[in-house]
């Protein structure tokens, strides 16, 4: 305000501050603040680059960029610049890694399927099946069933599954809210696996989980019947280890996924000790 009196009048600092009600120490104060310019172009240049990113996915990426500040200040810069999501988008977009048909997997741990099956207990109680298959050799390496399940829980069983080996290189989805989480997304970005969405009513670019759907509910939920979520992950797992172990694939020679990967690795070592000799 005493401002706009000094620069609309042409009066001095005094009358200015006088006719705000301005104290004059507070006008001739000097910030002690250390200089958020470099910080502020920074959040600007992210949003830009995010429009539909709000001020806490842009501290995320700042924190990973290296600059040690909290999420307050990043909000209180952020609204500051007006930079606040005004409109809602009906969908939000994901990129996909490829254009066009999917690229063949090579080997085992590059390319995997994820997608939700759902189905009831016997009381009438609906639940959800985490269902993931490799796409080179069909082996599924976890089946997970949970009445709710979010990006976290999901984060978790891959968790689980992994342990400390190297993930996949990337991992195929749906836009399930879960798969677009940030829960699930941090764990790609610390596991360094990348989320290949497919385009919005394209099931058929998810065709192998699709199929493990199908033979999943053709040979255990439509046969079994569940008392409880703790009998249907018992039953689940058995069906699990069987596909894995025992069950033939028409589209592997009629061998079973380890049986496969197994094959596949002596072959690979045998042209490894010609090549060498």
């Amino acid at each position: 305000m005493a401002h706009w009196f000094r620069e609309t009048f042409s009066v001095n600092c005094a009358r200015a501050c006088r006719l705000a009600q301005f104290s004059r120490a507070s006008w001739y104060r000097r910030s002690r603040a250390k200089d958020q310019t470099a910080l502020r172009v920074r959040i600007r240049d992210l949003a830009h680059a995010r429009p539909r990113f709000g001020y806490q996915r842009i501290w995320v990426l700042l924190r990973r960029e290296g600059w040690a500040i909290n999420r307050k200040r990043v909000r209180r810069l952020y609204r500051l610049d007006g930079l606040q999501l005004r409109m809602r988008v009906r969908r939000r977009k994901h990129i996909a890694l490829h254009r066009g048909p999917a690229p063949v997997p090579g080997g085992p741990q590059e390319r995997w399927s994820m997608d939700f099956v759902h189905d009831t207990l016997a009381d009438g109680r609906p639940f959800r099946i985490l269902t993931v298959v490799d796409n080179w050799s069909r082996h599924s390496p976890v089946l997970e069933a949970g009445v709710r399940m979010s990006g976290r829980s999901v984060a978790a069983a891959l968790d689980r599954v992994l342990g400390d080996g190297p993930g996949p290189r990337s991992i195929t989805v749906d836009h399930g809210t879960e798969f677009q989480s940030r829960a699930l997304e941090d764990w790609a970005y610390r596991r360094g696996v990348q989320l290949d969405f497919i385009r919005p009513g394209k099931p058929v670019e998810n065709a192998f989980i699709e199929s493990f759907n199908g033979r999943l509910r053709d040979e255990c939920l439509n046969v079994h019947q569940f008392a409880s979520l703790a009998e249907a992950q018992r039953i689940i797992d058995m069906w699990r280890v069987d596909y894995n172990q025992r069950r033939p694939h028409s589209s592997l020679g009629h061998l079973t996924p380890e049986e496969f990967v197994q094959q596949r690795q002596v072959s690979m070592g045998a042209e490894e000790a010609v090549c060498s000799s």
